[in-house]
Order: structure tokens, then C-alpha cells, then sequence
């Protein structure tokens, strides 16, 4: 028996395994990261879409529109502030404080999640449970999806580039990591 042949062949076989995987890892669709710069989404349904975004917190993303988007969602859900009253929509601008730590933290705790304060990609990926169809198509261009929450309800839309975007000030503002125009 020839083990350097026996090897040869079972080294070609391996390195033929790790390449098709390559292959097919880069034919999977898109899957939407903090490092793309805007909370996105991708394919025809949406309630998987937040579930691969960058964690907001205090120390993470804090002063962005895309915290003014989950402050927007702690709105909705009637989420409990530090003074015991529901979280006001005066209180989205879109910096990650206390208060909406301690929101969050609340409402963590009401979906019985890990309530460390964060909303990193298992409280987002919750949160886009309750996303609901509007109107438009996700295959041809924007999708406009209501959020549907405990006390209140807003729309969003996912343009024709994937983004995330929400109304603040009758404007339409995209759920960007690394900028704040939603005050």
C-alpha cells in the first residue's frame, strides 16, 4: 500500500470540499451586518431581517439613527421608562442613555429575553417578528411594512437598496449606524 499516494489524493479531496464550500458561501444571498452601515434586509420576507445587525447600546452605535429606529420600537411596545411611565415619543433622538438602557432592559425582560440593556441581534431579531406587509415588493423594488406593536404602530421601508428607513419629522430618515438626523 502506497501511503504518499493515499495522502496526495486525500489532501486534493479535502482541498476540492473546502473549495465548493467557498463557492457556495459566496453564492448565499447578502446577510445585512452594522458593517454595511445601515440596518437592511434581504429577500422576500422580512421578519429574519434584523436578526444579523450590530448590537445598540450605550457603547455601541449609540448616537445613530439606528437607535432612533429601536427607540422607535420601544415606543411602540409601550416599553417602561425609569419613572415607572411608558417610553415617550419624545424620547427617541436617537442617543442610547440610561433611560433607554432601562427600556430596554423592560422590555427584554417582557419578551423573556437576556435583559442586558443591548439591543444586539436576538432583541432585534424579536423586534422584526413584528414586522407586517404594507404595501410594494421586496423582489422589484421598495417594501413599505407597518411595525405592529403592543401600544402603537409605524411604518418602515426597505428600499430598492436593502435599507431601512422609518419617518421622524415628516421626513423619511434611513436607520443608519454612523450618523443622527432623526432629532
Amino acid at each position: 500500500m502506497n501511503f504518499g499516494t493515499t495522502r496526495n489524493r486525500l489532501a486534493a479531496a479535502v482541498a476540492s470540499a473546502v473549495a465548493t464550500l467557498a463557492l457556495a458561501a459566496s453564492a448565499s444571498p447578502a446577510s445585512a451586518t452594522a458593517a454595511q452601515g445601515y440596518i437592511t434586509g434581504y429577500g422576500t420576507t422580512w421578519t429574519d431581517d434584523w436578526s444579523n445587525e450590530g448590537t445598540l447600546s450605550s457603547g455601541s452605535y449609540a448616537t445613530s439613527n439606528a437607535t432612533c429606529l429601536w427607540q422607535k420600537i420601544l415606543w411602540a411596545e409601550g416599553a417602561t421608562e425609569s419613572d415607572g411611565t411608558a417610553y415617550d415619543y419624545s424620547d427617541i433622538d436617537g442617543l442610547f442613555g440610561p433611560n433607554t438602557t432601562y427600556a430596554t432592559k423592560r422590555l427584554q425582560a417582557r419578551w423573556g429575553l437576556d435583559d442586558d440593556g443591548r439591543a444586539g441581534p436576538l432583541t432585534l431579531g424579536t423586534a422584526d417578528n413584528k414586522l407586517r406587509y404594507s404595501s410594494g415588493s421586496a423582489s422589484s423594488g421598495t417594501l413599505f411594512l407597518t411595525y405592529n406593536g403592543t401600544s402603537h404602530d409605524f411604518t418602515l421601508r426597505r428600499d430598492d437598496n436593502n435599507r431601512y428607513g422609518f419617518v421622524q419629522d415628516s421626513s423619511w430618515r434611513l436607520a443608519g449606524y454612523d450618523y443622527r438626523t432623526c432629532v
